[in-house]
């Protein structure tokens, strides 16, 4: 008779034999919420009080376009060279401001009844239907918000409140502020939480083994595991190998390896650069830098991954609670002619290579991560000391704001 088959009474005799210990049920195994990252676990729409990359500057244009951050609907138009932002909700009827126009230089028009806005103001500047005379001038306004253009990209800064925005500058990785460069990227909508992203993108184990079917990785050996260390310096936090095995013997299960004949031979020793083994030859702007680990994030959730010749970017932006936007950033500290070579394999191979179907193995991952409930393991340290800096690094965000937390998850649209 099986357990299944005996009654309850039988059963929960059998609980009680001496040596027995009770068995628990998969939904209570582990971690049951995120309450010990509070501010983390309410961030589903992600931090509010950061500059966060939208689109491409080259895909705005004088015609308004629609787009979602933190869970608010903007719309973002370029008028006489300057981009603007604003809520993409018209108080008159709700109509979408980006299916309007420029009826006037430097305003937006609502297609309904021509209620007509100020793009630096976001104040109502006319309303076309109701006259010159129209009482509502003036008094009704919908929400601006700060824009930057950086890297080819249009940046919205999404406030706490209504604090004055940090320079951007501040925001970004500190070697693309002081150093030439050429890159390459693109903007992919997601599924899935940002927040999912972040986390896969700086997790220790999945690399080894999710990505061992990537075409980018065909000739390149990856550890089968390691012994990892996460190390902050500045606003970041490093993940540094101390130990890398690149194959091991499971007891009673067999070997499992990386290894293959085709590709590379594996290096002996550790490595903090790259993440399929040590070079001989490192660009002098990347050494400089005299990074810990290879991998490092920061908030609002950037992630940096340091290669012996190029970095690679990754920034997660939050569209709502279920969609994100993942930004893929390639860079190399090349100018002039030696930029042509990075364009041809730019262009070649690593967009649809890495970019695409390797990035895509993550995508597919994200889109079906289901946690909390969690259990987690020992490479997840770098899960729990990124959530260990989001919390502390948000909660200095909110004082510096001078509000309260209800505040800070406040989305008030309309003045």
């Amino acid at each position: 008779m099986t357990t299944s088959e005996r009654s309850p009474a039988a059963r929960k005799t059998a609980a009680k034999e001496p040596g027995k210990a009770p068995r628990a049920t998969a939904d209570k195994i582990g971690r049951q919420d995120w309450s010990s990252w509070p501010h983390y676990d309410k961030a589903a729409s992600g931090f509010r009080g950061y500059w966060y990359p939208v689109t491409w500057a080259s895909h705005i244009t004088g015609d308004p376009k629609p787009f979602t951050l933190c869970g608010e609907k903007i719309t973002l138009i370029r008028d006489n060279g300057k981009v603007y932002a604003l809520h993409n909700r018209c108080p008159h009827r709700g109509v979408p401001l980006s299916e309007g126009n420029q009826q006037f230089p430097g305003t937006v028009s609502c297609p309904y009844h021509g209620w007509t806005f100020d793009l630096p103001t976001g104040r109502l500047s006319a309303v076309i239907t109701d006259g010159p005379g129209c009482r509502l001038t003036g008094k009704l306004s919908v929400r601006t918000y700060a824009v930057e253009e950086r890297l080819g990209m249009v940046w919205v800064y999404m406030p706490i409140a209504e604090e004055e925005p940090h320079p951007i500058d501040e925001q970004l990785p500190e070697e693309l502020v002081s150093n030439a460069f050429v890159m390459g990227g693109r903007f992919d909508p997601r599924g899935g939480n940002w927040r999912f992203a972040c986390e896969n993108g700086f997790d220790e184990g999945h690399a080894k083994y999710l990505h061992r079917t990537a075409l980018w990785r065909l000739f390149k050996p990856m550890p089968t595991w390691n012994i990892t260390r996460i190390v902050p310096k500045g606003r970041w936090i490093y993940r540094v190998q101390d130990e890398v095995y690149w194959e091991a013997d499971f007891p009673g299960v067999g070997r499992w390896t990386n290894k293959r004949w085709w590709m590379k031979q594996p290096p002996e020793g550790t490595f903090n650069l790259g993440n399929t083994g040590k070079t001989d030859k490192v660009d002098p702007v990347i050494e400089s830098q005299d990074f810990p680990g290879f991998a490092s994030l920061s908030m609002p959730g950037m992630l940096r991954i340091a290669y012996p010749n190029f970095m690679h970017y990754e920034f997660y932006v939050p569209i709502d609670a279920d969609h994100h936007m993942y930004v893929g950033v390639m860079v190399n500290f090349k100018q002039g002619w030696d930029t042509l070579p990075f364009y041809a394999k730019y262009l070649g191979a690593v967009r649809w290579l890495f970019h695409g179907q390797f990035s895509g193995q993550d995508a597919w991952m994200v889109d079906v991560t289901d946690a909390p409930p969690e259990k987690l393991y020992r490479p997840d340290v770098s899960l729990t000391s990124w959530r260990n800096l989001s919390e502390e690094e948000y909660a200095k965000r909110i004082a510096a704001a001078g509000v309260t937390e209800a505040t800070a998850n406040s989305t008030e649209t309309e003045a």
